[in-house]
């Protein structure tokens, strides 16, 4: 195996869950979910030789994942359709279950770019990690974050909008 892939398939192993739970989020279902990453994959791949070192790994990966997401959204769904997250056997069985399926749905609710804002902040990285891989300043990302908290509680108070 070639240098090059031998540094791609590092950087998958390193990241897979990562790029998995990045998929399953904007994905309607797991079917969906494995296409898009799948296409992540090779965004990836075919993105590799660009990256110039200006930011971590991880912030790379984590653009390509999400740009090539909200593309594959894009392109494979009819305008305006939108359906519910299916987190069936996605989530250990317990008493959670019903809160977890309820947030899942509530993040999968929100605009593109405010679910990736999200999730980066949900992998706990920083606001200038953040920043970095959205292209907004961490002021920006702490402001949004607010107001994307404050819609969550508005979903969670108004049982009708679910």
């Amino acid at each position: 195996m070639e240098a090059k892939e031998q540094d791609f398939t590092a950087i998958v192993e390193e990241y897979r869950e990562t790029i998995q739970t990045i998929c399953l989020m904007y994905a309607r279902d797991r079917e969906e979910a494995e296409d898009m990453m799948q296409e992540a994959l090779v965004n990836l791949w075919k993105a590799r030789e660009t990256f110039r070192g200006e930011s971590r790994v991880r912030t790379w990966v984590w653009r390509i994942c999400v740009n090539s997401c909200v593309s594959y959204a894009r392109k494979y769904r009819p305008s305006g359709e939108e359906r519910p997250f299916d987190l069936s056997g996605l989530v250990a069985e317990g008493e959670d279950d019903e809160l977890i399926r309820q947030l899942h749905d509530r993040i999968h609710r929100l605009r593109p770019f405010d679910r990736a804002l999200v999730l980066l902040w949900m992998e706990d990285l920083s606001y200038q990690e953040i920043g970095e891989i959205l292209g907004i300043t961490a002021h920006n990302v702490g402001t949004r974050l607010y107001r994307i908290k404050e819609q969550l509680r508005r979903m969670s108070n108004n049982k009708e909008t679910e």
